[in-house]
């Protein structure tokens, strides 16, 4: 059964930094890009960050460019995003995702991802 974890999210101040972590299990993603999307209430699930199998190449949602860093760990089957300089609208619930289906390449629509986390909050006060 596979399974994605993500951890890390919690309740910080504007300007703080959080790292969130994906962790997967039950099967290897490496050839494969991983991705985080993020979905604040009363909005649709909006992409974030993505990275493809290596890490070579990465793209970013243009509000969190600068900001927000995709990083993976392909032994230990993990993604990571840190985010630093963290605004109030930056608090949503975080999901991570892989997907099976895109070897070798990158996606930034949530449609082509088919495994999910639980997500994780992440809340910015002012």
């Amino acid at each position: 059964q596979v399974q994605l974890v993500e951890s890390g999210g919690g309740l910080v101040q504007a300007g703080d930094s959080l790292r969130l972590s994906c962790a997967a299990s039950g099967r290897t993603f490496s050839p494969y890009p991983m991705a985080w999307f993020r979905q604040a209430p009363g909005k649709e699930r909006e992409f974030v960050a993505t990275i493809n199998w290596n890490g070579g190449s990465t793209s970013y949602a243009d509000s969190v460019k600068g900001r927000f860093t995709i990083s993976r760990d392909n032994a230990k089957n993990t993604v990571y995003l840190q985010m630093n300089g963290l605004k109030p609208e930056d608090t949503a619930v975080y999901y991570c995702a892989a997907s099976s289906t895109l070897p070798f390449r990158l996606s930034v629509s949530q449609y082509e991802y088919n495994f999910w986390g639980q997500g994780t909050q992440v809340t910015v006060s002012s």
